[in-house]
């Protein structure tokens, strides 16, 4: 099996990862003008359940898996390869089947009683199928991200988002005729079938790259497993504890929205169409950076694991030193361009830009949401789920109180949900970063932090100036592609002039590194 490095794995997670976040955004696109806001809010009310039960089905077991497969593979021990592998997918298998039906059966009774809109069943009904499609997966992907080899993960994600656009626009167009619910439920089939065809390619390739066999003696090896479930479960509790807290939060977020809002004196429609504005509109536009981040998430608990594994404490400090770094170079530039060109990318995508004020607001503190994986990553290689979980729940439970407070007031209403959200990923991702600066050697360069805000100030003052005076009279999606390319280039250009990145980064980017690379002084 080809194992590569920890920045070439990152890069080709991250080209994945862009490329999969443009197929979502037009895929969200497609959704947003077949349905509009009020279907996008019915969509969204009923992610955030699903996102739940598929967390707690998974149950941390992909980051468990990922380092649990990296230590082993740095001693070459496959055997307990296999018994990671197989405890893993019955864990997955059993919780699957008893999630999946009580979902279906729940749909009705949470719809009325708790979102207090009947209508969500439709998308929570349809979604339903995808729980044990995704939860195998999840397994797959560890094992490979394990190995360290994130090609078959990368091709997958890519390959369930072509299926779904491919399928989004035929279904919410042939069940809009029934209602916008439907339509809805209909975006979720296409989501259903994209996944499973996912599954299918991991499966796929799984059995091409193995080199163990999981049927053989399968029931005996979960037997003798008792060992492997204990390990697993001491890194994926604590790590399903800090996700499930997150979905639980984001499961009560939509209803303590909704229910804030209509003491604020807000209609249940125009509630699910502002919440859809901010969630369906508005985040996705705010989160479309971290593929970046998440990318390094995925690299670093194998990479860090296995340092740990072999006791390489300097090894440790250079890969979280690397990975803020990136995150903070590429969150910058995500930042700027989302907040100077917030009005006109909403216009264009979406074809509205009532939902720019939200991305306006909440862009120049995203930059805490870019880094806060990689933190959370790092923890959980260096076997501190536990205060991970701590942080979220913190975080979690200042949000939700936030929400309510603010939403309620009528001054601000779903404005006040989007601070309260604001806030919430600033403060987890502070106690993220205390709680690392305390256990691991870890120094805080403030020279290149104020490099960096430097150079998200000038770039963004540069494209705001291009943008206002250049090109005025001409097409709006094309002025904002130059202002952002301007923006992005001008960026780039401090990027190498202040030396924020590193020779040798640049010069694993394929095709272009080498070139690039002559640019950049060698650090003295």
């Amino acid at each position: 099996m080809s194992k590569q490095t920890f920045l070439k794995g990152t890069l080709i997670l991250i080209l994945a990862g862009f490329i999969t976040r443009v197929l979502g955004f037009i895929n969200r696109i497609v959704v947003a003008r077949f349905i509009g806001e009020e279907g996008v809010g019915l969509y969204m009310m009923a992610v955030p359940t699903l996102v739940l039960v598929i967390t707690i089905t998974q149950l941390g077991l992909p980051v468990a898996i990922s380092k649990l497969v990296a230590e082993a593979e740095a001693q070459g021990d496959h055997r307990k390869i296999k018994k990671i592998l197989v405890v893993s997918l019955a864990v997955t298998g059993t919780l699957s089947i008893l999630f999946t039906p009580a979902m279906s059966f729940l749909a009705p009774i949470l719809a009325e009683d708790v979102f207090t809109d009947d209508r969500i069943k439709w998308p929570l009904l349809a979604i339903a199928p995808v729980v044990p499609i995704v939860a195998i997966s999840s397994v797959i992907r560890g094992y490979f991200q394990g190995k360290q080899n994130m090609r078959p993960a990368a091709a997958s994600q890519v390959l369930e988002q072509v299926v779904r656009i491919s399928l989004v626009a035929l279904f919410t167009s042939a069940f809009l005729p029934y209602g916008i619910e439907y339509a809805a439920a209909g975006a979720m089939i296409s989501a259903v079938i994209g996944e499973l065809v996912s599954l299918i390619y991991l499966a796929a390739m799984f059995k091409v790259k193995k080199k163990i066999k999981i049927r053989r003696k399968f029931f005996k090896s979960v037997k003798n497993g008792k060992e492997t479930f204990n390990q697993l479960m001491s890194i994926a509790l604590p790590t399903t504890g800090s996700r499930l807290i997150g979905s639980i939060s984001w499961f009560f977020e939509p209803i303590v929205v909704a229910n804030s809002l209509a003491i604020a004196g807000v209609l249940t429609t125009v509630a699910t169409k502002q919440y859809g504005g901010l969630t369906g509109y508005a985040l996705p536009l705010l989160m479309l950076p971290s593929f970046i981040t998440y990318s390094l998430s995925t690299s670093l608990v194998p990479a860090i694991s296995e340092a740990m594994a072999q006791n390489n404490l300097k090894l440790v400090e250079h890969r979280l030193q690397q990975s803020i770094r990136l995150s903070i170079v590429s969150g910058g530039l995500a930042c700027v361009v989302l907040y100077i060109f917030a009005e006109p990318l909403m216009l264009v995508m979406y074809g509205s830009s009532q939902s720019a004020i939200f991305v306006k607001v909440m862009a120049p503190f995203f930059i805490f949401q870019y880094f806060q994986g990689p933190l959370q990553a790092v923890l959980q290689a260096l076997d501190l789920a536990k205060a991970a979980m701590v942080n979220s729940l913190i975080g979690a439970a200042v949000k939700t109180a936030l929400i309510f407070v603010l939403a309620t007031r009528p001054s601000l209403g779903i404005m006040g949900a989007a601070l309260a959200i604001v806030i919430g990923i600033m403060l987890v991702t502070l106690l993220h970063f205390a709680t690392v600066m305390k256990v691991s050697p870890f120094n805080i360069y403030i020279k290149d932090y104020f490099k960096s805000g430097l150079t998200m100030v000038a770039s963004g003052f540069v494209g705001y100036l291009f943008y206002e005076n250049v090109l005025v009279d001409g097409v709006i999606a094309f002025r904002l592609i130059a202002a952002i390319s301007v923006t992005s280039i001008f960026y780039c250009i401090l990027l190498l002039l202040l030396n924020l990145v590193e020779k040798d980064e640049i010069n694993r980017i394929p095709y272009i590194g080498g070139q690039l690379s002559r640019l950049i002084p060698v650090k003295k």
